[in-house]
């Protein structure tokens, strides 16, 4: 059953698709996806080409915009636009602390993950086509995760595929999830300096704030555990454009006086809870090393074991001193899921994802030597989240894609942008620039 309703200037129409849980076995269980469709008011009835949006992640659905925010105003100007949820998300069937015992213990469970990486999805997006499109290719706008899925896609199904755009999104084809993350610390040690040099005076405020969690058991509402190395995870704000300003005005009001000594403020602790609370977006946490996972080689908590080549993250021993604290980025550790009360029910699971090995290749460096698909992709200069030089090595090897490398935006430069990025990507995939 489909519904449909009107936002400004937008019609949008609610899909829903039944799709195997296991492409391999297309008989077997399967799982319910859900697609929001928009078109702009005055296109409505026109025979428009298809441009199918994958979000970023993993574990997080679609934008939900209203009316033709950000990018999508855009878009909408030349397409027909599918906003997904990938499995897992949003109105998707979920997958997360509720969900996943209905599925049987950790053993089940990691075995149904395994059916959530970028493969599985393109699966998805090719059984959606053929019903939406008639079986004309489209166009796929992949952000940061979503990127790898259209690198997945350009690998597994290119017939599909009419253009490919990629914004924050080319991965490292055969890197081991330590390669990612090796790349990654000294990113955010750059980060993090720069984010001292704008603002010296939240040195200290970060040092005092650290100092407090290591000698205080503190819970935040809602039962997260806030600790010092939880505390420095708030670094992953600054891989977006106005990251670095939010974490200032986080960590500017942090204290307040109490009768018996400074405490935490109530709201800081309510403002850390929402941005470190995985309770809306549990995949993130649970497949996010998975995602880099090929071959016999387990991920094996990549992010935590690599850290410990970088000392100068270790939150007592930078105290012991005095130098800055250095907050982390995009990584997720054994002790997120002891932290989360989302998340604390589902750390075996994590750990049997972990130690998975037999994971399938997620790309075809022969398939894509020999593309023919036009691809453009944004690559961020110093992105936080994707390695620039893991993404450039890619470029060059997926036959005929074009980069835009620019300073101008983070990370969600797509968002940031508003239309400019993506006007910039068409155009370069028309030949018009």
């Amino acid at each position: 059953m489909t519904v449909t309703y009107r936002q400004p200037g937008v019609v949008l129409t609610d899909h829903r698709f039944t799709v195997p849980l296991d492409h391999a076995d297309p008989g077997g269980e399967t799982i319910e996806l859900y697609a929001r469709e928009a078109v702009a008011s005055d296109k409505a009835d026109r025979d428009l080409p298809w441009l199918l949006y994958l979000q970023g992640g993993p574990g997080f659905w679609a934008n939900r915009f209203v009316g033709k925010e950000a990018w999508l105003g855009r878009a909408l100007e030349d397409y027909r636009v599918l906003l997904l949820d990938q499995r897992g998300t949003g109105h998707s069937t979920p997958a997360g602390r509720q969900t996943l015992p209905l599925r049987g213990g950790p053993a089940e469970q990691a075995a149904y993950l395994g059916h959530f990486r970028a493969d599985s999805i393109v699966r998805d997006c090719e059984l959606i086509r053929r019903r939406l499109t008639g079986g004309a290719p489209w166009t796929v706008l992949g952000q940061s995760f979503g990127g790898f899925c259209t690198v997945t896609y350009l690998s597994l199904a290119p017939e599909g595929l009419d253009t490919a755009l990629i914004t924050g999104g080319l991965p490292a084809l055969d890197a081991h999830a330590d390669d990612v993350y090796r790349a990654a610390y000294p990113r955010m040690e750059r980060k993090v300096t720069a984010h001292y040099a704008r603002y010296p005076q939240d040195v200290e405020r970060a040092r005092r704030i650290a100092e407090h969690l290591l000698t205080h058991d503190v819970v935040l509402p809602g039962g997260h555990r806030l600790t010092a190395e939880a505390f420095q995870s708030l670094g992953i704000m600054l891989g977006t454009g106005d990251g670095s300003h939010r974490l200032h005005h986080l960590l500017e009001h942090a204290f307040v006086p109490t009768p018996h000594a400074p405490e935490l403020s109530d709201a800081f602790q309510e403002q850390v809870r929402s941005l470190l609370s995985y309770a809306s977006h549990p995949l993130y946490a649970l497949v996010h090393e998975a995602i880099y996972g090929q071959g016999d080689r387990p991920t094996a908590w990549a992010a935590q074991r690599v850290r410990a080549e970088f000392p100068q993250f270790d939150a007592a021993r930078t105290l012991a001193g005095d130098a800055p604290l250095l907050f982390t980025g995009e990584t997720v550790h054994p002790w997120t899921f002891d932290c989360d009360p989302a998340l604390r029910p589902l750390r075996e699971t994590a750990e049997l994802l972990a130690a998975r090995t037999g994971w399938p290749a997620l790309y075809d460096p022969v398939r894509l030597a020999a593309n023919e698909v036009p691809v453009v992709a944004a690559v961020y200069h110093d992105d936080l989240y994707v390695d620039t030089a893991h993404s450039l090595r890619t470029a060059r090897a997926i036959r005929g894609l074009r980069t835009w490398v620019t300073d101008e935006y983070e990370h969600d430069g797509l968002r940031a942008g508003a239309p400019r990025v993506l006007d910039r990507l068409l155009a370069m995939a028309r030949d018009e620039v």
